[in-house]
């Protein structure tokens, strides 16, 4: 596995539950963690509750300065602001490896569905913005409230790591292993990323009837 220790990991959106679980358990480990959001004062202040909270180095910024700063760049912005933030930060991220975690689901009375979109998946959407970044597909399943919960000392998945380049998809999957209890399994071509966002409906559905934060474990590896 790729050594990660002088990685700095930043986050776009990791004021959400989301971005703000996976920045908690990066800066656990002792990667460098630079928190990005639209405000700027609202990053800088999710940044000293973590490095409070973990003993890390984590920083915070607007999404522009987290985006400048990471060597792993982890996108988790809600669907509907995914396109218009990539396409702004285009040229900030080139260069780097982009980790797309968003999915893109709607909801009505019968619960979490997912979308259709043009490209075919969000990851594909962001490599479509993102023409001189490398973008790998992952952490689309795991739990934002496991991730947040100090209490929790191991997260207890395997995190779906997809891409085309295989350098990128193996350093992703190192980033995923340095949380306790977490592992990354390669999980195909970027192509494929669509049913692995989709597949986020179906564990939202046995979380909801079982009262559970399940995630996945991938046998016989």
């Amino acid at each position: 596995m790729p050594e990660l220790t002088s990685t700095t990991v930043a986050i776009l959106g990791g004021t959400g539950p989301q971005g703000r679980g996976l920045a908690r358990r990066f800066a656990a480990a002792g990667l460098a963690v630079v928190v990005g959001s639209r405000s700027a004062e609202r990053a800088a202040e999710t940044a000293t509750v973590l490095a409070d909270a973990t003993g890390g180095a984590v920083t915070g910024g607007s999404n522009a300065d987290a985006a400048a700063a990471g060597d792993i760049v982890v996108v988790a912005v809600p669907w509907d602001g995914h396109a218009e933030l990539l396409t702004e930060l285009a040229g900030a991220l080139a260069g780097k490896v982009v980790v797309d975690c968003v999915n893109p689901l709607g909801f009505d009375k019968q619960g979490a569905f997912p979308l259709a979109v043009e490209e075919g998946s969000a990851a594909q959407q962001a490599r479509a913005l993102l023409p001189g970044s490398t973008v790998v597909a992952a952490f689309h399943h795991v739990s934002a409230v496991l991730l947040e919960d100090a209490d929790v000392v191991e997260v207890d998945t395997d995190v779906l790591v997809l891409g085309d380049d295989r350098e990128a998809t193996d350093l992703v999957q190192a980033l995923a292993s340095v949380v306790p209890g977490m592992r990354g399994v390669y999980g195909g071509r970027l192509r494929n990323a669509h049913q692995v966002e989709a597949l986020t409906a179906n564990l939202i559905s046995v979380n909801r009837r079982y009262k559970a934060h399940a995630g996945l474990r991938v046998t016989d590896l």
